[in-house]
């Protein structure tokens, strides 16, 4: 039996530092768990000069991430470089070296994954990837183990710490969207360029893997419908509130006879709905199945020490197989290949849900019926109207909420109304998830 599992580090940045400090702050009850050692034996980084808040032993350190990939020694690579490329190709020569892989890379799985766990089936390794999706919570062991019995129907959630700490500042202290956006990068929830978080598209790459993994099909990121919240106007969070609801960026997957539904977008969701009241930077994600119902997951989705958490689960379990000589005892995706089925994605304009419109139109009589007439003539139902008598950049809003419609049947009701003139400006529309009301709702 090997007395020490040997790792080798590519990418010393802030979940490096994580990953490094929970080895050592933990190091005995890891030993304890898994039998054995885990030694950090080789750290590569372009950068080996910026200050760290974990230091490493220089004599450890490396510039040439392919010192790591040539080590015959090393049993781990630790892929935390980010982005396509040249991530993917160390991992692809780590795997072809022999080496077992475990990655935070939530994009390049999202991209490649398929090619990255064929190869490692082909090289008989391993690749962990759970702090890929929602940091700290152990949100894929959980589908992928934890849940292996159920037949799984819908995940949604808060994938986004970012997008979620712009909407909770919105929502309870009012502030505009670029002022809670420039908040977040002081306080170092947001990037410098915070395309990826605000534009949904971070989001997207994490539902396109958990929900694989949910319904037994490959990583489909381009199946995935996505909307960001950088358009979102602060008086539809406040218009959102008097109708009682809460904005929130939500990851949707739903599997209704065998059609999937993929999509991420602002959404309005109950205010007593216990996904209503995540705050700030945390992530929380529900989940359905057939035997086990509803349970929710809830926790940071980044930051050092969360995701760090995340990559030594892994690193776990790899040593927990390492030692006992066995490898893909479960599926990286949770379903053996040849059981793996393309189940057809329902298209956007086929979805069905409820909505949330804000009008800007003219303060004159009938105004309200001439709206009303073309969604009726589209097949779309009132539920509720609010008409407020300021206005708002030379126009009077008027928000409505209706009842289940088919989304194809909104959009052409919209650019309908938004061609009359009594309307001045686009239309604003939200999507409504009342479904999630039924599903875990706070007491």
């Amino acid at each position: 039996m090997m007395d020490s599992i040997r790792i080798g580090l590519i990418g010393w940045g802030t979940v490096g530092c994580g990953m490094l400090q929970t080895l050592r702050e933990n190091a005995k009850e890891i030993q304890a768990r898994v039998g054995v050692r885990m030694d950090v034996v080789r750290v590569a980084d372009l950068d080996l000069d910026s200050p760290r808040p974990v230091s490493v032993d220089p004599h450890l350190l490396t510039r040439s991430a392919q010192d790591i990939l040539d080590d015959p020694s090393i049993h781990i690579v630790v892929e935390l470089i980010g982005g396509l490329e040249p991530a993917r190709s160390f991992i692809m020569k780590a795997l072809e070296k022999g080496k077992h892989v475990v990655t935070a890379n939530k994009a390049l799985l999202a991209h490649h994954g398929n090619e990255i766990f064929a190869q490692a089936a082909k090289c008989g390794r391993s690749v962990g990837f759970e702090a890929s999706v929602a940091g700290g919570i152990p949100l894929l062991k959980a589908i992928r183990e934890g849940l292996s019995a159920n037949r799984l129907d819908t995940l949604f959630g808060i994938l986004n710490g970012t997008a979620n700490y712009i909407l909770t500042r919105m929502t309870e202290d009012g502030l505009p969207f670029a002022q809670a956006l420039a908040e977040a990068q002081r306080h170092g929830y947001a990037e410098a360029d915070p395309s990826l978080d605000v534009d949904g598209i971070d989001t997207a790459h994490k539902l396109a893997i958990a929900s694989a993994m949910s319904f037994g099909t490959s990583i489909r990121l381009d199946k995935v419908y996505v909307e960001g919240i950088r358009d979102i106007d602060l008086l539809d969070v406040q218009f959102a509130s008097e109708f009682g609801y809460r904005l929130k960026l939500l990851a949707i997957a739903r599997n209704t006879n065998g059609l999937v539904e993929l999509r991420v977008h602002p959404t309005l969701i109950p205010e007593r709905h216990v996904l209503a009241s995540v705050r700030g930077a945390y992530n929380a994600v529900h989940i359905h199945g057939n035997a086990v119902g509803n349970i929710m997951l809830y926790g940071l989705g980044a930051g050092m020490l969360p995701t760090g958490s995340a990559v030594v689960a892994d690193l776990v379990d790899l040593a927990r197989d390492m030692t006992l000589g066995i490898v893909h005892r479960v599926p990286p995706l949770g379903f053996l290949p040849e059981y793996s089925s393309e189940m057809p994605v329902k298209p956007m304009d086929d979805v069905v849900t409820r909505y949330y419109f804000r009008f800007s139109a003219v303060d004159r009589p009938g105004v309200l019926s001439k709206i009303s007439g073309v969604l009726g003539a589209n097949q779309i139902s009132i539920a509720a109207v609010i008409q407020k008598g300021r206005e708002v950049e030379g126009a009077v809003p008027i928000v409505m909420l209706t009842h289940e419609a088919v989304e194809k049947d909104v959009r052409r009701s919209l650019e309908a109304i938004d061609r009359l003139d009594i309307v001045r400006g686009p239309t604003k529309l939200l999507r409504i998830e009342d479904r999630t009301d039924n599903a875990v709702a706070s007491a």
